[in-house]
């Protein structure tokens, strides 16, 4: 029994894009990725329904990406905090030793 082969979305993105820009035609590109011109029909029918979403504002696509990016500002915050904090400890030592408290 055939197993069905299963393709990345990078995959069906690239043949798509080749397709839709002109770089191979459709005959051309099942040809060379053993791919059923059905099913090419159907990526690229996909690929152009789903086009009009990159270009949504305000909505975040990929949960991953969000958390990365609330995760890339809390290191920014929490470095900013670090290094006012040392610089205030060296403030406050130095203000110390110039006192005389030490």
């Amino acid at each position: 029994m055939n197993q069905r082969r299963k393709f990345s979305p990078a995959f069906k993105a690239q043949v798509v894009l080749e397709v839709v820009a002109g770089v191979k035609s459709p005959a051309q590109a099942g040809r060379d990725y053993q791919i059923k011109d059905s099913l090419l029909s159907q990526w690229k029918q996909e690929f152009l329904a789903h086009a009009p979403r990159v270009f949504e504002p305000g909505k975040a696509h990929d949960p991953c990406a969000v958390r990365i990016a609330a995760l890339e500002r809390l290191v920014g915050r929490l470095t900013l905090e670090l290094e006012m904090a040392k610089k205030a400890a060296l403030l406050w030592s130095s203000a110390r030793t110039r006192n005389g408290s030490w």
